[in-house]
């Protein structure tokens, strides 16, 4: 396991070849395989090599490393499982419902009738309250 590994980490265990997967897709910064839990037939994760908790651990050249992929991978899975659409989901953090702390994109296969189901309630913003935090925001990218 290399030195930037979590020896207790499943997905650094895959990467390393300790826990076997089906594999469609290796480079040496991306792995990507089919989800054993999958929320549809042909879901597939993408992981860094890298041992990252959240997305934010990951410098802008890691991620892009990984990131490069996920448009091949999403016409890979529409071409092969003949679904309609895909979702590209990824969480940060437990309250995110991220179940594995290592970063990872589920490119989930949609077929038209499916019961997958997103809650998803949109809210709004008080009067001033949008300019307020997207100056919080824009000061953080400075800082």
């Amino acid at each position: 396991m290399e030195a930037n590994a979590d020896p207790n980490c499943v997905f650094c265990k895959i990467v390393a070849g300790q826990i076997p997967c089906a594999s469609v897709l290796e480079t040496d910064e991306a792995l990507a395989f089919l989800d054993i839990n999958p929320l549809a037939r042909g879901h597939v994760l993408l992981i860094p090599k890298r041992h990252a908790a959240k997305l934010d651990d990951l410098n802008a050249s890691q991620a892009g490393g990984v990131l490069r992929h996920l448009p091949a991978l999403g016409k890979a899975v529409r071409q092969a499982t003949g679904c309609q659409g895909y979702n590209v989901l990824q969480n940060n953090g437990r309250v995110a419902h991220q179940e594995v702390m290592h970063v990872h994109f589920h490119i989930i296969p949609r077929f038209k009738g499916d019961d997958f189901q997103f809650n998803w309630p949109a809210g709004g913003y008080a009067e001033g309250e949008i300019e307020q935090v997207r100056e919080a925001i824009r000061s953080a990218l400075e800082s």
